[in-house]
């Protein structure tokens, strides 16, 4: 448990974090517009490390840059540094969509957009780091701010950056990530203790027969059928095998027998996802997804080559770190402007950083259907209302300072 005189300390913390944000807000909305323009795919975020190494510098923030070829890193010592270590995370890289969203700052990268919000993580750092380094001399302990490359693209930034000793020398007490998410007003932000969101591995299927002319189908070993019959199959996993009490999802988006109407081809190629929230039964679910295609395979005279790529882990927030920051949130942003948000089944290489210390992630609202602006993620029209960029820097500052005053106690 955690006491109100803990978040009454400090006073006119809030009232300063609040100034300073607004201060930069304008340069925040720059910043974002800078890296909209100029989105980066992963390990390929040149442009947008020399941009954010510029602002550091500017600052007269340390840092470090190529960790993990492409991430920087940045510390902001307050009073007595070594009292306590948070850490802050945003990642940096865009995905290969082309944008259609309009804006006078789209992408200027032919089928590169920063339709995933990294955009604006890194610009709400940004104005976080702005406002701990105005304030250094009123907190004590330090803050570790994490650029990160390659969320989007497995094996993640995060994975490699904790290879190269980030969550190291020293050891962060805990650490912070937000994301914008597009069912949320902006201006409102979503917590969630324990399972967050899910974990996902890919799953690809050469189903194999012979092929052979259309007219006759007897004559041949029809990898589409087979495969047809494997991706029905494949549901019961779920359906039968899965616990109830387990949230799991199992998707083939991907489906390509490349013969002709008259044609019936050699093989059969399937792609899927699945994921789930519970790591014992993700062993098990691959397990049974190659058990069950080679057995429908072989039973229809076929055969097939299964590979599953693991991906990222379930990712689980700090139940007592979770509960804290939701309540700080609701001191900053008042009890109406926060709330607990549904697992969702997508995932994120944050989940690794949260396997090493307590940490949490929770989700920025950035939402307004006045301005037409309800896009979801990952899609060609995606944009976000910039005000969130206000809200993302100060409350991240606050959850940082209040942590380091907490975790001193």
């Amino acid at each position: 448990m955690f006491h109100n005189q803990y978040y009454s300390a400090m006073p006119g913390l809030k009232e300063k974090i609040l100034s300073l944000a607004k201060e930069i807000y304008p340069k925040l909305v720059e910043y974002r517009r800078f890296f909209h323009a100029n989105p980066e795919l992963a390990m390929q975020e040149y442009k947008t490390v020399s941009f954010i190494a510029a602002r550091l510098l500017e600052w007269n923030i340390p840092y470090k840059d190529k960790v993990a070829k492409t991430g920087i890193v940045a510390l902001i010592e307050g009073r007595n540094p070594t009292s306590g270590l948070i850490a802050l995370r945003a990642d940096m890289d865009a995905l290969p969509i082309t944008e259609e969203s309009g804006a006078s700052y789209q992408s200027l990268n032919a089928s590169v957009m920063h339709a995933c919000g990294h955009d604006a993580h890194m610009a709400s750092l940004l104005g976080t780091a702005f406002i701990l380094n105005q304030l250094r001399n009123e907190f004590e302990g330090s803050i570790r701010l994490i650029f990160q490359p390659s969320e989007e693209s497995y094996p993640g930034g995060a994975k490699m950056m904790i290879e190269e000793g980030v969550l190291e020398n020293p050891r962060p007490r805990c650490i912070f990530g937000q994301h914008v998410y597009p069912q949320l007003d902006v201006g409102v932000v979503g917590f969630r203790p324990g399972p967050a969101m899910a974990s996902t591995d890919e799953i690809y299927i050469s189903v194999i027969g012979k092929g052979g002319h259309g007219a006759t189908p007897d004559q041949v070993i029809d990898p589409v059928l087979i495969g047809a019959h494997v991706i029905t199959a494949l549901q019961q996993i779920v359906s039968r095998n899965s616990s109830p009490q387990i949230p799991c999802v199992l998707s083939f988006g991907r489906f390509i027998a490349d013969g002709k109407p008259n044609i019936i081809p050699n093989k059969a190629h399937l792609a899927g996802t699945i994921r789930t929230y519970d790591e014992r039964w993700r062993e098990k679910a691959h397990e049974l997804i190659r058990n069950m295609a080679v057995s429908v395979c072989q039973g229809m005279g076929g055969d097939c080559e299964v590979r599953i790529e693991k991906g990222y882990p379930v990712l689980i927030n700090d139940p007592a770190l979770t509960q804290r920051a939701n309540y700080a949130a609701a001191e900053f942003l008042g009890s109406d402007r926060v709330i607990e948000i549904d697992p969702r089944m997508t995932a994120e290489d944050f989940a690794y950083y949260l396997q090493v210390i307590p940490g949490c992630f929770y989700r920025l609202g950035i939402r307004n259907i006045q301005k037409g602006i309800d896009s979801n993620l990952h899609t060609s029209t995606f944009d976000v209302d910039e005000e969130a960029l206000l809200t993302g820097s100060a409350l991240m500052a606050w959850l940082a300072i209040k942590e380091l005053l907490y975790g001193n106690k």
